[in-house]
């Protein structure tokens, strides 16, 4: 059993506390710390901080060899949903472009789906997006084909999206970011 007194100088073992013994109940011991708080520790969690604590030469260099022994990085972990989920999203189906396309021809419907997508590509390549999804739908893969030959004009590499999240309606675009 240790035997504190009050106004011994103690410290906590395993945390970086220190303070002067202000109560003692039982096996509970009060401390008042450097910075005034009071604090209750078990007395078997304290140590007098008068007390030298002696290390062999041996023990020295184990400890000294065990510190200086290169630890092993981690890398900081990604999940896999998080490292496929693309930063941006573009739907290029035509009830999302436009209120109605009343007058509208497949020429005039699909050249405002690929204005729309020239424009979303070229944001992302200014802001620096690496991957952009472009959502184009099934279809008779008209828009798609157009897609692919405009995306063959920019630094990217283009594949099919995600097809548990898109099935074959969707494009995801790679932008080369040194480009």
């Amino acid at each position: 059993m240790h035997s504190f007194h009050i106004g011994d100088q103690v410290e906590v073992l395993d945390e970086a506390i220190a303070g002067k013994v202000t109560r003692i109940t039982g096996q509970w011991v009060s401390l008042e710390t450097e910075d005034g708080f009071e604090m209750e520790f078990e007395a078997a969690q304290l140590i007098l901080a008068s007390k030298t604590i002696t290390v062999s030469n041996h023990e020295a260099a184990r400890v000294k060899h065990q510190k200086e022994a290169p630890a092993k990085r981690k890398a900081p972990k990604t999940r896999p949903k998080e490292r496929n989920t693309p930063k941006f999203e573009v739907d290029l189906h035509i009830h999302q472009l436009t209120q109605t396309t009343r007058g509208m021809s497949n020429f005039d419907m699909l050249n405002l789906q690929l204005d729309t997508a020239k424009r979303q590509l070229e944001f992302a390549i200014r802001k620096r997006i690496q991957k952009v999804v472009f959502i184009h739908g099934v279809g008779e893969g008209v828009l798609k084909e157009e897609l692919n030959y405009l995306f063959k004009k920019y630094p990217v590499e283009y594949y099919d999206a995600d097809y548990q999240k898109y099935g074959l309606g969707a494009t995801e675009v790679y932008i080369f970011q040194n480009a």
